[in-house]
């Protein structure tokens, strides 16, 4: 099965750069696909220096639907927003002042790969970050979903007036032009000790990404503080990053001491909805999705985070299967819920809800249908704007159109 590469370098324009991402992608793109991504055969989609959140969101969420292995090499630099505090990967327009509205939001990466088969997805990754993003990182380490391996370092600011190269990421495209691309982590292994040549400081420095849900894992500190920090700067305790461990295998012990095998572990109802979408046998994906949400309900109550989990993943199905209207009404609902449950307008997760009935209330072909729906959504556009100036503007220009029909 073909292989899909997401090549992401991005930065800010002007004097809010702090790294020059964009000087891999020529590294990077020299690469042949299948080395990219480790199969027979790849599909490469590279974006450099983006302009809008939805553009990197658009590509992101294709990629990740993709069936295949998927390979995310991602070079930029992260801020956090003023007002919650969430890091952002920073885009070409983005300033501190503006980074909500014109950064690519660090949780939107986990909400796309969340419905991938475990395994099946590896995201490379060299970063950077000011100063305030740097103690955030110290207590709130980055993720990218549950069933997604993440390799690569974070480095602090550089030097004022300075910009930084990304030796490490430069270091992964060097090993992988000589055509051999060695288990990941392997290679995240050769790229750090390569950079270090490059970068003395970095293995001191960096704080090192290495995340395997398929391995056992253990928390150990990162590397110290950089050692000339920015000037007023004042370095938060180091965080407790995950990091793979390889221990040694046990010596046998005599067959009358060895413990029974342990039962099988239980099969993971997301990669069964996975394998039953990639298949197209959608109708028993979304049936898999509505028993989980039952049991979780009789388990947990409702409006529990596992009941509204598995209300995401049906809304998923929905607009997996072409059904815009059942995708937007089960937002609408999670949006509802989240609500409910005394969540702000403003969290993540209730604005992704209402961007994403918005998004599938425009794709429904049946006008009555949609007619039915509006006013829902206009309701929540009143209580939760987004991010998109003119979202409320919008929704009522297309109900408008819609009412007109009649």
């Amino acid at each position: 099965m073909p292989g899909t590469v997401l090549l992401l370098a991005a930065s800010p324009a002007g004097k809010s750069c702090l790294v020059d991402a964009a000087s891999v992608l020529p590294i990077l793109a020299a690469v042949a696909p299948d080395v990219l991504s480790g199969t027979d055969t790849a599909n490469v989609v590279e974006l450099a220096d983006p302009l809008e959140p939805q553009a990197v969101l658009t590509r992101l969420r294709a990629a990740a639907t993709a069936p295949g292995p998927l390979t995310v090499f991602l070079t930029g630099q992260l801020q956090l927003d003023r007002r919650q505090r969430l890091p952002h990967l920073a885009l070409a327009r983005t300033t501190p002042a503006t980074v909500r509205y014109t950064g690519f939001p660090w949780h939107w990466i986990r909400e796309e790969l969340r419905l991938r088969t475990p395994g099946s997805t590896a995201v490379v990754v060299d970063l950077h970050t000011d100063a305030e993003t740097w103690q955030h990182l110290a207590t709130q380490p980055l993720t990218v979903g549950p069933g997604a391996l993440l390799y690569g370092r974070v480095a602090p600011p550089p030097p004022r007036r300075a910009v930084a190269s990304p030796t490490y990421m430069k270091s992964v495209a060097t090993i992988l032009r000589s055509g051999h691309r060695p288990p990941l982590a392997h290679l995240h292994q050769q790229a750090l000790t390569r950079s270090s040549g490059e970068d003395p400081e970095a293995a001191r420095r960096d704080i090192v990404l290495t995340v395997d849900p398929t391995q056992p894992v253990h928390h150990t500190p990162p590397a110290q503080p950089p050692m000339h920090p920015v000037p007023g700067f004042q370095p938060a305790p180091p965080p407790s990053v995950p990091v793979q461990v390889s221990l040694p295998a046990p010596v046998p012990a005599p067959a009358a001491l060895m413990a029974p095998a342990p039962s099988p572990p239980p099969s993971d109802p997301h990669a069964e909805i996975t394998a039953a979408v990639e298949s197209g046998r959608h109708a028993e994906a979304a049936e898999l999705a509505g028993r989980q949400e039952q049991e979780a309900l009789r388990a947990h109550g409702p409006g529990a985070d596992e009941v509204v989990h598995w209300m995401e993943v049906r809304a998923d199905l929905a607009m997996f299967a072409g059904d815009a209207e059942l995708s937007c009404r089960i937002w609408l609902a999670v949006a509802d819920v989240r609500l409910a449950a005394g969540q702000e307008p403003a969290a993540p997760g209730v604005e992704a809800a209402v961007d994403r009935a918005h998004h599938q209330w425009g794709r429904i072909d049946d006008s009555a249908r949609a007619r039915e729906l509006g006013p829902a959504l206009a309701g929540l556009r009143l209580r939760v704007p987004g991010r998109r100036q003119g979202a409320l503007d919008d929704v009522q220009r297309h109900l408008s159109r819609l009412q007109a029909q009649v």
